[in-house]
């Protein structure tokens, strides 16, 4: 099966045809760095994560970029409102730039403890004003931008100036929101967007940077347009983010780069949100999650798998059992693994021990759902294998090629090659023993025990849940 992918422009499925032979060149929109990452943040980079590692299955040359935003409003409103983590002088508000900072890093450890990949390249807005000058030079030239003439130093997108703005979302620019980046004071329209904004009163000076339309700092949808050109050319292959950014984000980003004689991305893909059962997530309700909550609960393997099962274009509902779940599901695809090895399987598997249904779901619009289904089928034949005794070589050889496809065998405790446990195996091994000791005493209504049990396995560090499949543990 061709590589296809549901194009959020045309809205249809299409075949993948890479500008570059040979190649597969991603741009998916990262962080704006004003706080901690949340749900959605890392769904997101996982999604294409997963994406990247299928394109380079196929055999492509794989380029991903995904930028920082490290310069923008809200960093800078936060930077004002906070207080330098090491404080004991008279300026107490952390520079905008170390809190960007601050917070890039903490994003990275979350990519990190759940296995998402690099990108080839990481660049950050403020690495990248002189190609942004430059793309807004190209505009104003062409007639699709223009300084503001109250003196503001702001330069802004004509949108009515592009008769092609509105192509992404299928909207009319009449029915469109105005932009609320900028004080509407100098636009010719409210709906033009901020291309430069011009330094204000009360910023900080470390926040501007000199340009021919006067001192200040790039607009948030100029900063992926120059750097997307900049790494990937002027006509590259899959642009991808949040469904949350389409508009007016990419919309904005699509109309500056096309207007500016680029080519820009062929297929835009946008992965769904994440609720929590069945509502928004939302601070003021009280019902978010964080990674960090994820993590302190669950493995890094079961998080990763929790967050990749689900249909990249669909929402993910987080409910208070669903790292359960997912804990249960992917360690029967561990333990199988481990006991084909026990039996003498060798489980370096290689990209042509995928089976062809798998391919053929990843093939079809990144269907990871029906390849997941593909993988505990596989691992279901392989364990009634090894239980009539017969060698479940293949079987394990074609799981790991797709855990290592879907990532995460790096996250797996399979021992070592001599079929050694690893040290999760090994605690994994007197934990359940003694949740089986707490099974039989709650089935003997021995509660005194059973209770007993869970405050010694709380008091190192181990947290029990139960549920209807029985109970699971993670370390606290």
């Amino acid at each position: 099966m061709t590589l296809r992918f549901y194009d959020t422009a045309t809205a249809t499925v299409r075949d993948f045809a890479p500008a570059h032979p040979g190649e597969a060149r991603l741009y998916y929109c990262g962080a704006t760095v004003q706080g901690m990452p949340h749900i959605g943040h890392v769904r997101s980079a996982l999604v294409f994560d997963q994406l990247a590692r299928w394109l380079a299955h196929r055999g492509y040359r794989v380029t991903t970029v995904r930028n920082v935003t490290d310069i923008d409003d809200k960093i800078l409103a936060n930077s004002a409102a906070s207080f330098a983590p090491d404080y004991d002088g008279d300026h107490p508000c952390e520079p905008w730039w170390a809190l960007a900072y601050r917070f890039e890093q903490a994003f990275n450890a979350a990519y990190d403890a759940i296995g998402v990949g690099r990108p080839t390249y990481e660049p950050r807005a403020t690495g990248h004003v002189p190609e942004m000058h430059a793309l807004i030079r190209t505009l104003v030239d062409a007639g699709h931008a223009y300084p503001a003439p109250d003196g503001s130093g702001d330069v802004y997108f004509d949108v009515r100036s592009w008769k092609r703005y509105g192509e992404l979302t299928h909207q009319s620019v009449d029915d469109m929101q105005d932009a609320p980046d900028a004080d509407p004071r100098g636009k010719r329209d409210p709906r033009d967007f901020a291309l430069w904004k011009g330094h204000k009163a009360g910023e900080p000076e470390t926040a501007r940077w000199d340009s021919p339309w006067g001192a200040g700092r790039p607009g948030w949808h100029l900063e992926c347009s120059a750097m997307a050109a900049k790494y990937l050319g002027e006509h590259f292959d899959i642009h991808g983010g949040g469904l949350d950014l389409r508009f007016p984000h990419h919309e904005n980003e699509l109309a500056q780069s096309t207007a500016a004689g680029q080519r820009f991305a062929t297929l835009w893909l946008h992965n769904g949100l994440v609720t929590y059962a069945g509502e928004k997530m939302s601070k003021s309700i009280g019902n978010t999650v964080s990674p960090a909550d994820m993590l302190a609960e669950a493995r890094p393997l079961a998080v990763r798998y929790y967050l990749g099962q689900a249909h990249y274009r669909s929402v993910l509902d987080y409910r208070p059992t669903s790292l359960a779940e997912a804990t249960a599901a992917v360690e029967r695809v561990e333990s199988f693994l481990r006991a084909a090895r026990d039996a003498g399987a060798d489980l370096e598997g290689t990209a042509g021990d995928v089976p062809r249904a798998f391919g053929d779901a990843m093939d079809d619009d990144l269907n990871v759902p029906q390849a997941l289904a593909v993988l505990h089928e596989t691992v279901r034949a392989g364990n009634s294998a090894l239980a009539d005794g017969r060698a479940a070589e293949l079987p394990a050889r074609a799981v790991r090629a797709m855990t290592d496809v879907l990532g995460l065998t790096g996250l797996m405790d399979l021992g070592d090659a001599a079929g050694n446990p690893g040290e999760h195996a090994a605690l994994d091994a007197l934990v359940r023993s003694l949740l089986a000791q707490r099974d039989r005493a709650r089935a003997a209504k021995d509660w005194a025990r059973a209770d007993a049990i869970r405050d010694e396995l709380a008091a190192a560090g181990v947290a029990v849940r139960d549920a209807s499949g029985g109970s699971t543990w993670s370390v606290a």
